[in-house]
């Protein structure tokens, strides 16, 4: 059984609509169509490039922390910072490693840069090229296994240990001057936490 419901009849003071042309109606779907696809797929698609965006980030630091040595790009600002370890514009071959425990923090970093760049990097530190010691290798034997430097080869090799009192770390630095021109830097700087 099928039951009609009643029509409401217009209202005597209201002016009668023309009814609607195909073109209207189309226009009018076309519309309704695109404020659903804005609703809904704009969030939808940002939250696809947002989820990969996140998963990229999460494989980038599971790369980071999963390191086992010296990796070669830039410490990061804070990295720097924390560890105060001056890194010169235009630097290359730059690499480096981070170790933390509950005894002591490191922060391993190598670079080459212009001999200009070198005082920028000692007034940055707090030290000056006086303190630079001929055939000093600063750097420990357990550190320098842990990145594989080897500082036996051709030298004159520079060195000088930059202590201060904690929390602020200290650095041993280690330079290879075979090439006056593009010296060679190697740093670790340690802290207590």
């Amino acid at each position: 059984m099928i039951v009609s419901v009643p029509r409401q009849a217009d209202s005597p003071g209201e002016p009668q609509q023309p009814p609607e042309d195909r073109r209207h109606m189309i226009r009018r779907r076309a519309l309704t169509l695109l404020i659903i696809v804005l609703l809904i797929g704009v969030p939808a698609g940002y939250l696809v490039i947002s989820a990969n965006q996140s998963r990229d980030s999460g494989k980038d630091k599971e790369e980071k922390y999963s390191a086992t040595g010296l990796v070669p790009h830039w410490p990061s600002r804070i990295q720097r910072r924390l560890y105060q370890v001056p890194v010169p514009d235009y630097s290359y071959n730059l690499a480096y490693y981070e170790t933390n425990n509950w005894k002591t923090s490191r922060l391993y970093v190598q670079f080459q840069t212009a001999d200009k760049n070198l005082d920028w990097f000692f007034d940055t530190m707090g030290v000056s090229r006086d303190d630079l010691k001929r055939d000093a290798i600063t750097i420990s034997a357990r550190d320098q296994k842990i990145t594989g430097w080897d500082f036996s080869g051709p030298g004159p090799w520079y060195g000088f240990t930059h202590k201060q009192k904690n929390p602020a770390p200290t650095q041993d630095v280690v330079m290879n001057m075979s090439d006056p021109d593009n010296p060679f830097v190697y740093v670790v700087s340690r802290t207590v936490p």
